[in-house]
């Protein structure tokens, strides 16, 4: 499993597992090793490092490349902030543009690209704050 992540990751960066050992100071074939036997803990920190993924992604422990990936818990929590959102938009005094228009008079197209940039600052939003107050015993 680990190999293969590796493998994958960098595949993914479009570079092979001979040049990724070698940028990280690795034998050639420290990669192939393994597949045999694990790697010491600096190693595989250095890698995840590297990959920006978590240790427990490279040995397969959990599919999450990072602790502060979205769960689907956290879609749904933004997936109900964007209602909640939408709803008091929708009120006569919620919502206002800089040239005082408002969700009404809004053409479908502007709408779609206002909820779309809301529910993206949403993500964004939600994945800082993980990075931010995670505590660090859970990011690995």
């Amino acid at each position: 499993m680990l190999f293969e992540r590796v493998k994958e990751l960098a595949e993914q960066r479009g570079e092979n597992l001979k040049t990724v050992a070698q940028k990280l100071g690795f034998s050639e074939n420290a990669f192939y090793k393994w597949k045999k036997q694990s790697p010491k803990s600096e190693t595989l920190e250095l890698t995840a490092d590297y990959f920006d993924v978590s240790t427990d992604y490279l040995l397969g422990r959990t599919d999450k490349k990072r602790y502060y990936d979205l769960t689907e818990e956290d879609e749904k929590d933004i997936q109900n902030e964007l209602q909640r959102m939408i709803d008091s938009m929708n009120n006569k005094s919620g919502f206002a543009a800089a040239d005082g228009s408002t969700m009404d008079e809004l053409s479908e197209e502007d709408k779609e690209l206002l909820l779309a940039s809301l529910e993206q600052s949403l993500r964004i939003a939600k994945r800082v704050a993980k990075q931010k107050f995670t505590p660090k015993k859970y990011r690995d």
